[in-house]
């Protein structure tokens, strides 16, 4: 349940409310004269909570549960317990994130710039931002309207940020232009110099790195994760792509559309991801390679060479997934014989 130290929830709502919100059928239990107040767990949930199932593993715990209402797909509707109201929907956990950030909104800016932020002169601050304690912005910055901006978070002259941006604290900006509701979580880098050298034997002579990073509209970049502004071409984030934790993007990345990076991803210079490609966690893509729009990467995965769009790879080097697993069950069962 979440902590009321950290959450101040919204509500309470009914039942054709919570329907209105997550877009979904009301079924089970007459309820509509009770208020819920809050979300939760399935094995958490009370009769005055809401909670969801969108995984099979979790169907035992759907038919113990004790929560007021349930979203959940149809299919499982006849499992429900008797005294739970449901909420019918293809899609449970997107009608779920519906339903929790309605009891939990995001909180406008304050309109509140600390004395103990230091602000150059000619940078350009937008109506209603907050900006904490140690922030650090420099010359010809420019902040858009309704913008948070963390507690010692350094933004480098001529950065620009557009409105409704959630910068949190620690982040260092830099040779960048950020587009509007974008999320940067704390410890993030953007903008430093990417790794170029012109290698040879008398040492490695430093290739100065010239371009920018743009990132688009409705993308959110997790802590920790680096990237390098573009060696003279600029490093470009699509909108809406989700970049996880401890991702490093390198100089004259371009990655698409609605692409979702997870931790420890790598990604070499100069490769182009494409809309909706998946790169699970510590996947490594060498540089120079087009990811196709669609593709899956599995874990731990090393690309090197090209991908088509809509290709599922794995393994080191990468290869079509089916091929992959094939190998991977093969090796086993000759490991196995060797042993026997």
């Amino acid at each position: 349940m979440p902590s009321p130290r950290f959450y101040s929830v919204a509500g309470p709502f009914d039942i054709h409310q919570l329907a209105d919100i997550a877009k979904a059928e009301i079924s089970g239990r007459d309820v509509a004269d009770k208020l819920f107040n809050d979300v939760a767990p399935l094995d958490q949930a009370t009769t005055d909570t809401v909670s969801f199932l969108d995984n099979k593993r979790y169907v035992n715990a759907f038919t113990e549960s004790k929560a007021g209402v349930c979203i959940i797909d149809k299919a499982y509707a006849d499992k429900a317990p008797a005294n739970m109201a449901l909420l019918l929907t293809p899609s449970p956990y997107h009608a779920f994130a519906r339903v929790a950030q309605a009891f939990y909104p995001n909180h406008p800016p304050s309109d509140s710039i600390s004395p103990h932020a230091v602000i150059h002169d000619s940078a350009k601050i937008g109506n209603n931002c907050t900006i904490d304690a140690g922030v650090v912005i420099g010359d010809n910055a420019e902040i858009g309207n309704h913008c948070r901006i963390g507690t010692n978070t350094v933004i480098d002259k001529g950065v620009i940020i557009g409105d409704n941006c959630d910068i949190r604290p620690l982040v260092t900006l830099a040779y960048c232009e950020i587009s509007n509701n974008v999320i940067i979580h704390s410890g993030v880098r953007i903008g430093q110099d990417g790794f170029g050298f012109a290698m040879g034997p008398e040492g490695h002579l430093k290739v100065p790195q010239l371009g920018r990073v743009i990132i688009h509209n409705n993308v959110e970049i997790g802590a920790n994760t680096t990237i390098d502004r573009g060696t003279g071409p600029d490093t470009v984030i699509g909108a809406g792509t989700k970049i996880d934790n401890l991702v490093q993007i390198a100089h004259n990345v371009v990655i698409g559309q609605n692409a979702v990076i997870v931790s420890q991803v790598g990604i070499s210079g100069s490769t182009e991801i494409g809309d909706f490609a998946v790169l699970a966690g510590q996947a490594g893509i060498t540089g120079h390679l087009k990811i196709g729009a669609g593709a899956q990467i599995a874990a731990q995965s090393g690309v090197m060479r090209d991908i088509p769009s809509g290709m599922k790879v794995g393994g080191s080097p990468a290869k079509n997934v089916r091929d992959w697993l094939k190998e991977t069950v093969t090796l086993e069962k000759l490991s196995k014989q060797k042993r026997t």
